[in-house]
């Protein structure tokens, strides 16, 4: 039997959408996804600038979602150039030679990194920061790992060990041994799980819990996990992938009790919403064993000079921007207007809303809330994202570069789309 090359791919061709682009999810990216778009209009993501997302129906979206990545906007200009520049010039390495943009970008990022932290691991994404983490904390002989309950870390394999939700854990169990959950905002707890484990644990623990609904602990929690590391010989992890970059009005979420861990984890707005890119960050002493085997963990693409340019211009322009300084000022400042507009809901339909800096959920009395209200959003031109490990919260990550204009759209938006979930959810 003859068997018929495939024919060649047209890349000149117009980009699929509505029902064809549909019918392409089912048979090569899988029905769920598939049916989520359906669910979601159908619509096709084609473009983007600032605040904004536009579809192929030619409607405009206010983003107020993008998980924490989107905090200087999308296409930011000057992130953009940089990422030109390096592909006119050289965007892959050899990885024979020593390669400068990674070295800028590391120099760059230790520049805001809590004192003492000036090592850089460079990788592609969080949930890769986070196995860097994990595999130099057992170069320590730290092979016990103490994580917090809705905590979430990512899904590769050790990830997903930290990443404390059955429901993404289950089908792929069993995961990394010795891996133990307390009790997120409890010392207490921690200080039982540490003293078990003495000089052989690595704990992990994000300053705000977003995927967990945006929970923040008492003032203090973070000092109270350092000095319990501290006295059970313990190496301390903070996850700053979503809460990090300046998305929480600081640097970095340990800034508020000036912690400083012995790993920092970094992504999400490193990228600078242009090319993905994330990070290890780690004192001296904590670094030493990859510091003196650059083979003992690598990565093809792990610090690829068009990425470490998307980093370097990033941070570069949040130093410019004093991006940080807008996203505690206007975050208070969402975070005011979303309690008034949810005020008059308050047990009925909303629980609850809290937040930090640019990272605010919305904690619903029923967990139906939270779809009706995301598909009313979306009818009105606004994204916003749901919570993974925490399915009654609705999470808004705004970027620091919204307007007044686009502003004051999103609470006349938000306020519709209350009403109606609440008229719907009560009848």
């Amino acid at each position: 039997m003859t068997i018929s090359p495939p024919a060649p791919v047209n890349l000149a061709a117009p980009l699929p959408g509505g029902a064809e682009l549909v019918e392409l999810y089912l048979k090569h990216i899988g029905s769920g996804r598939a049916v989520m778009g359906r669910v979601m209009g159908g619509m096709a993501e084609v473009r983007s600038e600032g605040p904004w997302i536009h579809t192929d129906d030619g409607r405009r979206f206010l983003d107020f979602g993008g998980y924490g990545v989107f905090l200087l906007g999308h296409r930011h200009p000057a992130v953009v150039e940089a990422v030109h520049r390096q592909i006119d010039t050289h965007p892959l390495a050899s990885r024979v030679f020593l390669e400068p943009v990674a070295a800028r970008a590391a120099q760059a990022l230790a520049a805001h990194t809590p004192p003492g932290l000036d090592y850089v691991h460079f990788v592609n994404s969080g949930a890769e920061a986070t196995e860097a983490a994990l595999k130099l904390a057992r170069a320590h002989g730290r092979n016990a790992v103490i994580t917090t309950r809705k905590g979430f870390h990512g899904k590769t394999l050790g990830a997903l060990s930290v990443t404390a939700n059955a429901t993404y854990q289950r089908p792929f169990q069993p995961l990394l041994p010795d891996t133990t959950q307390v009790s997120y905002g409890d010392p207490a707890e921690l200080k039982q799980a540490l003293a078990a484990r003495r000089d052989r644990a690595c704990v992990i623990v994000e300053p705000v819990q977003g995927e967990g609904g945006v929970r923040i602990p008492e003032p203090g929690y973070l000092r109270e996990v350092a000095a319990l590391c501290e006295e059970f010989g313990a190496l301390l992890v903070v996850d700053e992938i979503q809460t990090g970059m300046g998305r929480l009005g600081t640097w970095w979420g340990v800034d508020a009790e000036g912690v400083r861990p012995d790993i920092l984890l970094v992504g999400k707005g490193l990228s600078g919403g242009v090319v993905p890119i994330a990070a290890m960050a780690a004192t001296e002493e904590a670094y030493a064993p990859f510091s003196r085997d650059p083979y003992l963990h690598t990565s093809t693409f792990g610090a690829s000079p068009i990425a470490c340019a998307a980093a370097l211009a990033t941070v570069e322009t949040m130093e410019r921007e004093d991006t940080v300084a807008r996203a505690a000022t206007l975050g208070a400042r969402i975070l005011a207007g979303v309690r008034a507009l949810c005020a008059p809901y308050q047990e009925v339909l909303v629980h609850d809303v809290r937040g930090r800096g640019l990272l605010i959920g919305i904690e619903f009395t029923e967990e139906q809330a939270v779809g009706e209200l995301l598909l009313e959003l979306i009818a009105r031109d606004v994204l916003v994202n749901h919570s993974l490990n925490s399915t009654r919260v609705l999470r808004l990550t705004p970027p620091a570069v919204v307007e007044d204009d686009a502003l004051d759209l999103f609470f006349t938006t938000l306020a519709e789309a209350l009403h109606t979930t609440a008229l719907r959810m009560t009848g």
